[in-house]
């Protein structure tokens, strides 16, 4: 099958999206598909795998690379074309941020109350929230087209705020590569990273990965420490990704977290942090479904996380993870975070998330898009 794939970077270190959509390419491959990637760069890495590539060069505005995107793929003949959320010339459609809009609304909840209409004036009438609004238009407005859910929360979403009719969208969790995520990392990697980092055996480790702070949690994550190291209790916070960490950095000071936290910036590979780590923590505010949760659940540690990420859906709340219902509520967080200290709940709860994990792997995850691939082709030859 010729399958065309439009992202705006083929680049896995830029981000999650960047990364699965690499991780899918491989495996889309390994199956003899022809794969042509469209994209405005291109990471070396990404250059080396047996796809075509199509450059576009730096386009300034996403209408633009958007309008790139299908001048290219129009030109291709490709079987289906799959976009990753930034395009709107495509058979199947998934975007990993999930709904714009809710993501929007849902980050409202992290301004004080007299804010937030305030907020909701500039997204409707600054110039960048009208591109997206234009965008978003054209990506949802062809009845044919088949939309990709990353959970039942993005697929609500969807549905209100897009007007995506449910017939038209493919529930399809993501899923993780457990042969690089695994259990075998710990003992490879756990002492040397926890000494690198200054951490204690006896110490709970807990672990945050993301570069969007605001939306993913970490203030509420940074307050939640500050809370238990107040008390007296042996935890610390590895932050892996972002930019600056000022602003959070005064924070975790203010809140009596101080050295608790440790910052290590962007890095290649956050397999040895996840092999180090004993708990996943990720307050986020929207998460259409967390690639870091279903990695930390391969390698055998649990997650806390939010009701608002769409990767709760796949965990059994105290059995492999646990789920708040606040983004904002620290006291809650670090109430379950407090469990966790007990070294035979976290191994418990440890084995139950490497069990969820082996359910959705990266190749269960690919052979159900190949499948919705499968779908639109057969549907096209009874049509013909």
């Amino acid at each position: 099958m010729k399958i065309g794939i439009s992202i705006e970077f083929f680049k896995p270190l830029r981000g999650g999206a960047e990364q699965w959509t690499f991780q899918f390419v491989q495996r889309l491959l390994a199956r003899g598909h022809e794969v042509h990637v469209v994209a405005q760069e291109f990471s070396p890495v990404a250059e080396r795998l047996a796809m075509v590539p199509h450059r576009l060069g730096r386009i300034r505005s996403r209408l633009g690379f958007a309008a790139a995107a299908e001048q290219k793929l129009r030109s291709l003949g490709m079987d289906v074309v799959h976009d990753m959320g930034m395009g709107w010339y495509c058979d199947v459609f998934e975007s990993h941020d999930g709904s714009r809009i809710a993501q929007w609304e849902r980050k409202l909840k992290l301004l004080p109350p007299w804010a937030r209409p305030i907020k909701r004036s500039l997204i409707a009438e600054l110039p960048r929230y009208r591109s997206f609004r234009k965008l978003l238009a054209r990506q949802f407005a062809d009845p044919t087209r088949l939309v990709l859910a990353l959970s039942q929360m993005v697929s609500r979403d969807y549905q209100r705020y897009h007007g995506v009719r449910p017939e038209q969208i493919r529930l399809i969790y993501n899923g993780v590569d457990t042969n690089r995520f695994s259990p075998a990392n710990r003992h490879k990697h756990r002492e040397a990273v926890r000494w690198q980092l200054g951490v204690n055996d006896d110490e709970l480790l807990l672990l945050f990965v993301g570069h969007d702070f605001r939306r993913k949690g970490l203030a509420t994550a940074i307050r939640a420490v500050g809370r238990l190291v107040v008390q007296g209790q042996p935890v610390r916070l590895v932050v892996v990704g972002g930019k600056s960490p000022r602003r959070h950095a005064r924070l975790a000071k203010r809140c009596g977290a101080g050295r608790a936290v440790i910052f290590v910036g962007a890095v290649d590979d956050a397999v040895p942090y996840y092999a180090a780590s004993d708990v996943y923590v990720l307050p986020t505010f929207y998460d259409p479904c967390s690639l870091g949760v279903l990695e930390a659940a391969a390698v055998g540690v649990p997650s806390v996380t939010t009701q608002l990420n769409g990767a709760g859906e796949l965990l059994t709340d105290g059995v492999d993870g646990y789920l708040v219902p606040d983004p904002a509520d620290d006291r809650a967080l670090a109430d379950r975070l407090r469990m966790l200290l007990d070294p035979s709940l976290r191994q418990r709860m440890g084995h139950a998330a490497r069990q969820l994990a082996l359910k959705h792997t990266l190749d269960r995850n690919c052979d159900q898009i190949v499948d919705v691939y499968h779908e639109i082709t057969r549907s096209r030859r009874r049509a013909a």
